[in-house]
């Protein structure tokens, strides 16, 4: 997950062009016998700003140690890559590589648009590797990615308003938590807490009680049932009383939440680790020790936690076997420990495998914090169309939040949209 964009939250896919297509450069013939240097096509989704400078020098030094691959690096908004990928791969000019958010893996390879890696030289480590994420890359036994980053939900604090409030430590349930929004509004004169109205944050309140949006090992649809109802209670009841923002249903809420965390007007919010680099940017954390992290708070069922999001690098079942061979050796490349260690220090995202967590690494807070929170993080069902049930919910939940609508009719709503993406799953 990036910048709080849910996955079917996607703009219409756009024409693409021929400099998007995998193996259709000069140098190439189209048997897949390289005239020249092979030339890969690689779809990045990461942040063009924050991440994807740490990726091009990855990729230069890649060619450097590799003179007979070219990697063409395109930087694809992570808000269209989706349907663009499936677009391009339904008309076999799909790139080479992708990096895939770790609910599209299943997606895709249902539709038999990525490789099976198993058995090749992207996974001749795969022991090094956090074994829930391999799992979380894998479809019907077989496994269409490499895990490249991971993420998850924390939340985040402000340690120096906590303190001025006299608050010692993270609260630990959702009760506690509105206690001490209404102390940082005494004693610190700003908001204690600002949540978000997208599906993806929501997604915690559902972990505490237990629940999902559907038991897919049942084939049923949750999202309306009786522990989800009371979820989304305790959800929609944090956007109201002493030291509680009110919901904020405008395009740019994700931005204002972040901006007001960042400059110390708000002392917390729910928040992942992509955003460690811009905390850090802040005013409020010039100091990067003034960064608290915990899990998220639990529900009545006595549970934290969060969605397990992240990234893998999937390759085109599409191209041939010139491009899939040197596709292979890329992944294993930038999925190797010394290159998620440098991914990791450039840009503060977790890495996938524990080799990578080096001293250096670890001595980042912002790291070491998440990775204090990553066991309690939820692998997604390997259910292809898992991530697509967030978008009824992303139209349904604002205006839950907003007064606009009962939380009985938003769930209603939402539980007949996402009949429609299972018309398997019963009710």
């Amino acid at each position: 997950m990036r910048r709080g964009i849910a996955a079917s939250a996607l703009v219409a896919s756009l024409a693409l062009t021929a400099t998007a297509c995998g193996g259709s450069d000069d140098g190439d013939s189209k048997d897949g016998q390289s005239a020249g240097p092979v030339t890969l096509t690689w779809w990045d989704t990461s942040n063009a700003t924050n991440e994807a400078p740490t990726y091009k020098a990855l990729v230069e030094q890649f060619q450097a140690a590799n003179k007979n691959i070219k990697v063409k690096y395109v930087n694809v908004p992570f808000d269209q890559a989706q349907n663009k990928f499936d677009t391009a791969a339904g008309s076999k000019g799909a790139p080479d590589i992708l990096r895939s958010e770790v609910g599209w893996t299943p997606a895709f390879a249902k539709k038999g648009f990525f490789l099976p890696l198993d058995g090749t030289d992207a996974l001749a480590e795969q022991d090094k590797f956090e074994p829930n994420l391999i799992k979380q890359a894998q479809y019907e036994g077989k496994t269409y990615g490499v895990p490249l980053v991971t993420d998850t939900l924390a939340f985040v604090y402000n340690k120096a308003l906590f303190k001025k409030a006299g608050i010692t430590e993270a609260p630990k349930t959702w009760d506690e938590l509105k206690a001490d929004a209404a102390k940082v509004k005494d004693k610190a004169k700003v908001d204690g807490y600002w949540g978000s109205t997208q599906a993806y944050y929501a997604q915690c309140f559902l972990y505490g009680e237990g629940t999902d949006t559907v038991d897919a090992a049942g084939k049923k649809i949750t999202v309306a049932s009786a522990p989800a109802k009371k979820a989304y209670g305790t959800w929609q009841s944090t956007f109201s009383g002493k030291g509680l923002h009110k919901a904020d249903t405008t395009a740019d809420a994700y931005a204002h939440i972040q901006d007001a965390f960042v400059n110390g007007k708000v002392a917390s919010i729910i928040q992942g680790p992509w955003e460690i680099t811009n905390f850090y940017k802040g005013s409020a954390f010039a100091d990067k020790s003034n960064l608290g992290i915990a899990t998220v708070p639990a529900g009545s069922a006595g549970k934290a936690g969060a969605p397990t999001g992240g990234h893998n690098l999937s390759v085109y079942a599409g191209s041939d076997k010139a491009h899939q061979d040197a596709a292979l050796k890329f992944v294993q490349f930038m999925t190797s420990a010394k290159s998620q260690e440098t991914i990791a220090l450039k840009n503060s995202t977790l890495p996938t495998r524990g080799d990578a967590y080096t001293s250096q690494v670890k001595a980042d807070p912002g790291i070491a914090g998440y990775q204090g929170v990553l066991p309690a993080a939820q692998p997604r069902p390997a259910l292809p169309e898992y991530s697509s049930l967030w978008g009824p919910l992303d139209t349904e939940l604002p205006k839950v939040a907003g007064g606009k609508e009962p939380l009985d009719k938003g769930l209603s709503n939402a539980e007949l949209a996402i009949a429609k993406l299972v018309p398997d799953f019963s009710k």
